[in-house]
């Protein structure tokens, strides 16, 4: 028997309505929606900008060449594909790999809601500026990478977007060093005292519950942007994760990517 309160059961009936849905226009030309996988309890979460042309193909999130690179992340600071949560702003490919437009953004975030309000984990990862524009429209992904910003009881430590080091070979070292610090803000995180992860797929289950409300976005002011070549700043990190929140708040000039 099917426990419908459990985060497990909650991710499913969101999957089902995902895979169903055609609230825009991407529904169209999908071979599959995208809905997202891992843990139904993970204490990490990544949210991506869409699927690509592999993930339309077999329905599962990075699996292509940034997702390759997205595992080794993983891997470097101890952790799998199965012990986080991985998911995209919108949930269907855009024609041609094209940026989501708003309207289409919007279509989806009431599943993005649902998704974040049904595991509840301790960070989240906007990967490249798309993602972080949901809690940060003003800010840019190379000013506020790898500093993390509290929002509604979590933790959010945006990063590049993997697919960034495939187009800027030089941006690869300062993903793995980011990633490096967000091992460090894990490791520093009390552990979660709950019942064993569960894996989660698009399989599909009873219909979805009412999707909650889309949180407001917070804007942060901006500091005046750095240029591309500039140097990156190496930051050391601090001690505990209230250190770690503190230091996101002091400006730095750091090195500035589209993704």
């Amino acid at each position: 028997m099917v426990d419908h309160q459990a985060p497990g059961a909650d991710l499913q009936a969101t999957h089902q309505a995902i895979s169903s849905c055609q609230a825009c226009a991407l529904h169209e030309g999908r071979t599959n929606a995208v809905p997202g996988a891992g843990s139904s309890h993970a204490d990490l979460m990544f949210i991506g900008e869409g699927p690509g042309f592999n993930e339309d193909r077999q329905g599962i999130p990075f699996i292509g060449a940034a997702g390759q690179f997205l595992n080794e992340l993983l891997a470097s600071i101890g952790l799998r594909r199965e012990d986080v949560f991985i998911t995209n702003m919108v949930k269907c490919r855009p024609p041609n790999n094209r940026d989501p437009f708003p309207g289409e953004i919007e279509a989806c975030s009431k599943y993005l809601d649902a998704q974040i309000e049904a595991i509840r984990p301790k960070v989240i990862v906007p990967l490249g500026r798309h993602a972080l524009a949901r809690w940060f429209p003003n800010e840019s992904i190379g000013k506020l990478r790898a500093h993390p910003r509290r929002f509604d009881g979590i933790t959010l430590f945006p990063l590049y977007h993997p697919a960034a080091a495939l187009h800027n070979g030089g941006l690869r070292a300062t993903i793995e060093d980011d990633f490096a610090k967000l091992g460090e803000l894990l490791r520093q995180a009390p552990a979660r005292t709950e019942q064993q992860p569960q894996p989660v797929t698009a399989s599909l289950l009873d219909p979805a519950p009412p999707m909650p409300a889309a949180a407001a976005p917070l804007a942060a002011p901006v500091q005046e942007a750095a240029t591309l070549d500039e140097p990156s700043v190496s930051i050391e990190p601090p001690s505990s994760v209230e250190q770690l929140a503190q230091a996101a708040e002091e400006p730095h000039n750091e090195q500035l990517s589209m993704f």
